[in-house]
């Protein structure tokens, strides 16, 4: 697969890296050549196994807190001195809580805020502070994992709704402030089977498949493939949300 591939990333930086969408991306990135960085929030001892634990060389793992200024700027100055420059940045690095869509006094001011702050402001962040290593990369893109909730409005809650909604609608600016240099794609997931939403049951996302028209369950190592179609394969693209939903958006 490798020979046929028009771009390989040298280096890419993963955000939330240690887990489900992530550590699938990181695997297929480093199985394909690349020195892969592990961005972690607070399971330094996860994120150092999996680097560990890649095929190739060059893997770290580096904390990276993306709704922390100081955090990013440091990761920043860490990659620059060890790598020089990066060829692909993967926001996939999020939180959410369940809040239901008719509780807006649940979803108050402070969960608002947090939500925002990590799901829109931190990818906005991470690409703010390694655009010049970036810049210095080989054919670079940046790749955010948003939601199909960007799209229906149904997730975990409104917040969450309207922050991919931002997400969606930032990669489609920051293409524009980028180009030439620097492609910039939305991957965009529904019902992925990782613990990232707290409660939701398997049984669910298997209630949910049935009434897809793929009929299944959309795995991380799915989206994972998403976004290296994104690095390697569509270098005449940028700008684009891509679905991996197994059809819920239609």
């Amino acid at each position: 697969m490798s020979d046929i591939l028009p771009v390989r990333p040298r280096v890419a930086v993963i955000t939330g890296a240690s887990g489900g969408i992530g550590r699938a991306t990181a695997e297929r990135l480093a199985a394909l050549g690349a020195s892969v960085v592990i961005g972690y929030h607070g399971n330094r001892e996860k994120a150092e196994a999996l680097a560990a634990a890649l095929p190739g060389n060059g893997h770290v793992a580096l904390r990276i807190a993306i709704e922390e200024a100081d955090s990013i700027a440091a990761a920043a100055d860490a990659v620059e001195a060890r790598f020089g420059a990066v060829d692909l940045l993967v926001n996939n690095g999020g939180t959410t809580e369940v809040v239901p869509a008719d509780d807006l006094e649940g979803l108050t001011d402070d969960l608002f805020d947090r939500i925002t702050q990590v799901n829109l402001r931190g990818p906005f962040a991470m690409v703010r502070a390694f655009r010049p290593l970036l810049s210095r990369g080989e054919n670079a893109a940046v790749v955010n994992v948003s939601s199909i909730a960007a799209r229906t409005g149904v997730g975990s809650n409104l917040a969450y709704c309207a922050a991919k909604a931002g997400l969606d609608a930032l990669t489609i600016g920051l293409a524009k402030a980028l180009a030439p240099d620097i492609r910039v794609f939305s991957v965009s997931p529904a019902g992925v089977d990782t613990g990232f939403v707290p409660g939701r049951p398997r049984e669910k996302l298997e209630a949910m498949a049935k009434t897809l028209p793929l009929q299944r369950i959309t795995m991380p190592d799915d989206v994972a493939r998403a976004i290296i179609a994104c690095a390697t394969l569509l270098t005449s693209s940028t700008g684009i949300v891509v679905p991996v939903d197994e059809g819920r958006h239609l």
